[in-house]
């Protein structure tokens, strides 16, 4: 696979090239010259990107400054013509100038640029507080200093995040209420698991996060509720530059992490880098009380994680309209586990010991081409991504007065490979009117292999070696798709696009007994489906947007929940995937309206979900052994089911010194599932039977609310203070409802050093302990119960910011003072 990397990295070079060549033969008599400099140092700037452009900003022709800063462009054709002079990090120097007779050499002299105070895209400075803007198809909350001192780690700040909830104790995400919610890093998914992905992205490393709730024709289907898209940051300032991040956070155990990012530019390269590692022992506890047979069950867990991601990249700029990049990310990650299941009866207790030793390492090679044609609104991109990742679990179960099963030990090997190929064409017909269009492959594999040295029950109930078992699965994706977008009196604009997808599903469970018979048959799954969206926006005023937007979506089934292999188990409760689950799909709708406010903005929302062969749980009785009352979970797919919801969301600032960030959502969903139990005249579980296991087909209409509320004071320049509310309503689901949470949070942080590039913060998280998971269970046993983590704990952080100086050119001898001041050229 590298060495295709490789092949393709110099295909497109060889092709940017023969982009750059200059075939004009027309003898144009006109020429622009002139003098490039910094307006503060009046040092020279090499490399700067000189663009000439008609009167309908259509690039004729154009070049880039020497070392000493000057340039000449020749062959200009007689008219009016714009000199358009760029650099990242200053701002752009435009003139208007006739080429005509008695006019045909022009010098325009010493050109002073002058820096940008301040362009988020260009240098990683990180504000104060956090903005969210809600845009066509999206929701962009641009991470501030106030909540990357609210947690050390991504999973710690997705809970400020609107319509955004993670559950401490799985780790899971979800998006308006559903988990079926696509993560993506800088716009690429990932192999690694979401849920330790989360806890391995350290806060200091986000720039921004978006909720990108009906995305358009240009991004694949997947994920019911959406998108979520986690951008690192990325710093292109020239000469070199970077951000250190150092943290600490405790309340039972100490948790470091740290993060530095750093980038160096030089004429026509950017190179840049990013390290983060999280680093320590983290705590969680609790209990379930059973009613039916007044059993209790204590449990306490414990892991040591080491976490480790980098990121390498190169961005090399060809000349003005084509450019290359590459980047790898590698993530690192060791762990170490443990559990201790406590089940107390009326006269005996048990108990179940648990240890795992985890390893995974993952990685991520891109390589992109970006070419612009002669109107720079026109381009064609290019992308080929690789992710790889390993894991490697070892995992011991000691029984303590147990019958059965025995002691054992659990060695699962698990390999994913994703490749995927992009190509995207942007075609502005008119100033008016964009056309755009593209292709996709997806191509994922993964293998998992399954020892066992335990004891399992056969489909007659004798005792048998634990089999092995390998899951093999393949899902290859070809599309295609179109979108159209037009502005019309600059008021109402619309958008209309359709994907259209392939689809090839592969499965080969295969459960292996000492006679080479399988439990599982090989499940294949292909179809072709057409996603169409829509999107429609009306400004009557500056101050006033109204946004409508429909959809159509997939949510194809996760490898955890087709792999039929163990996932996880205690004493009483084990789960598996469904090898033959299939896709739900969903059909979308929402409205949002925006207002600008003299101090802010507020904005409110409407969305409407039509969801097709809902994936739920499915709760069984272990067949393994009735008599324990043991339940599996598993997946299934029901009935077509809705979900509608309301957001509020607005940043407001109602003094200079106070500024606040709010948040307000509601949703309700119906959820179906299957419930079976056992039905006994009394709760004595050793007289069960398989003819005592009936089934029930559970209904739930869920409502829940969610309230956040984010207030930053500003003492003085350099210290501010900070207080986060948030409240989650009660939610309802097929095995328990859990009740309310709530949280409050406060920090402060204070900057230092010239130009506040210092900043010094403290944070105290749950200041009220409030914060745990308390539930009711209904299915398939009445019980109740509640689980704790780590949430009352204080956070120190330090950060600092280096670099910033502007290049000054390295004065080389000129040996051709012919040198042509086109852009073209290879490494």
């Amino acid at each position: 696979m590298k060495n295709l990397f490789f092949i393709c990295f110099i295909l497109l070079s060889n092709i940017s090239l023969s982009y750059s060549e200059n075939n004009n033969d027309i003898d144009n008599r006109g020429s622009i010259s002139g003098t490039v400099l910094d307006a503060k140092l009046k040092q020279p700037l090499p490399y700067v990107n000189v663009i000439i452009k008609n009167e309908n900003n259509v690039t004729l022709t154009g070049g880039i400054t020497l070392d000493d800063g000057s340039f000449k462009i020749e062959k200009i054709a007689d008219g009016n013509i714009v000199v358009s002079i760029q650099y990242i990090g200053y701002k752009t120097f435009s003139k208007k100038v006739n080429i005509t007779k008695g006019n045909y050499k022009v010098n325009l002299g010493n050109i002073y640029l002058e820096e940008e105070a301040e362009s988020l895209d260009a240098v990683t400075v990180v504000a104060e507080t956090s903005t969210i803007q809600q845009k066509v198809d999206r929701k962009v909350i641009t991470i501030g200093k106030d909540l990357t001192t609210a947690g050390a780690t991504a999973s710690d700040i997705m809970n400020n995040i609107p319509s955004v909830n993670v559950d401490q104790q799985t780790g899971n995400i979800s998006l308006r209420g559903n988990e079926n919610v696509r993560v993506m890093v800088d716009g690429k998914l990932t192999n690694v698991p979401i849920a330790q992905l989360l806890r391995q992205i350290p806060s200091t490393s986000i720039k921004q996060i978006e909720l990108i709730t009906n995305p358009s024709a240009k991004y694949n289907p997947e994920g019911m509720s959406g998108i979520i898209n986690i951008k690192l940051h990325k710093n292109t300032k020239l000469g070199f530059n970077g951000n250190l991040n150092v943290g600490l956070t405790k309340e039972i155990f100490a948790k470091f992490n740290s993060s530095i990012d750093m980038n160096y530019r030089n004429g026509k390269f950017n190179f840049y880098g990013n390290y983060g590692n999280n680093i320590g022992n983290n705590d969680n506890f609790g209990e379930i009380n059973r009613l039916d047979d007044n059993s209790r069950q204590d449990f306490k867990f414990g892991n040591n994680n080491k976490s480790h991601l980098y990121k390498l990249g190169v961005d090399f700029y060809m000349n003005d309209n084509n450019t290359i990049s590459f980047f790898t990310n590698q993530n690192i990650f060791n762990g170490a586990g443990f559990g201790n299941t406590l089940i107390t009866y009326t006269n005996l207790e048990q108990q179940q010991l648990f240890k795992n030793k985890t390893k995974n390492n993952s990685g991520q090679y891109n390589l992109a081409f970006k070419h612009k044609f002669k109107n720079e609104d026109e381009t064609l991109d290019l992308e080929l991504d690789y992710n790889d990742f390993e894991r490697d679990e070892i995992a011991n179960f000691d029984f303590v007065n147990f019958n059965f099963p025995p002691n054992y030990v659990d060695d699962v090997d698990t390999k994913r490979d994703r490749t995927t190929i992009n190509l995207d064409y942007v075609k502005p017909l008119n100033d008016k009117e964009k056309l755009e269009l593209g292709a996709e492959v997806r191509l994922f594999n993964s293998d998992i292999d399954y020892e066992s040295t335990g004891l399992s029950f056969d489909s007659i109930g004798n005792t048998i070696q634990t089999p092995s078992t390998v899951f093999d699965y393949s899902r290859n994706i070809y599309s295609v798709y179109v979108s159209y977008g037009k502005t019309i009196n600059e008021k109402w604009n619309y958008q209309v696009g359709a994907r259209a997808e392939q689809v090839f599903v592969d499965a080969e469970p295969l459960q292996l007994f000492n006679n080479n018979t399988s439990l599982f048959s090989p499940f294949e799954n292909n179809y072709f489906q057409i996603y169409p969206s829509v999107f429609l926006s009306y400004s009557p005023s500056e101050k006033k947007t109204f946004q409508f937007s429909m959809s159509r979506r997939v949510d194809r089934p996760g490898l955890q929940q087709v792999n039929p292999i163990r996932e996880w188990s205690t004493p009483r409760v084990s789960s598996f995937g469904n090898p033959e689950l299939v896709p739900q799909f969903t059909n979308s709708a929402e409205f949002n309206f925006t207002k600008n406010l003299k101090n802010g903005s507020i904005t409110s929302g409407v969305f409407f979900r039509l969801i097709e062969d809902n994936i739920n749980r499915f709760v069984r009785i272990d067949r393994a052994d009735i008599t324990t009352g043991n339940v599996i979970l598993s997946f299934d797919n029901f009935d077509s089911t809705t979900a509608f919801g309301i957001e509020l969301s607005s940043n407001y600032r109602p003094t200079k010194w106070w500024s606040l960030n709010g948040s307000f959502d509601l949703y309700s969903q119906t959820q179906t599932g299957i419930t079976e139990f056992l039905d006994l005249e009394t709760n004595d579980y050793s007289l069960a039977t398989i003819d005592d296991i009936k089934a029930n087909k559970t209904e739930v209409n869920n409502v829940v609310w969610n309230l956040r509320l984010f207030n930053n004071f500003k003492a003085s320049k350099k210290l501010s203070f900070s207080l986060f509310t948030m409240y989650r309503g009660e939610e309802k689901g097929i095995q328990f409802t859990r009740k309310p949470m709530f949280m409050v949070n406060t920090g402060m942080r204070y900057s230092f050093l010239p130009d506040n590039r210092a900043t010094f913060s403290v944070n105290y998280s749950d200041i009220f302990n409030t914060m745990m998971f308390e539930f009711e269970a209904n299915n398939p046993f009445p019980g109740i119960g509640a689980f704790n983590w780590e949430s009352n704990t204080w956070n120190i952080a330090l950060a600092y910011r280096f670099g910033g100086g502007n290049y000054r050119a390295l004065r080389r001898k000129q040996r051709d003072s012919n040198t042509k001041s086109s852009g073209g050229g290879f490494l």
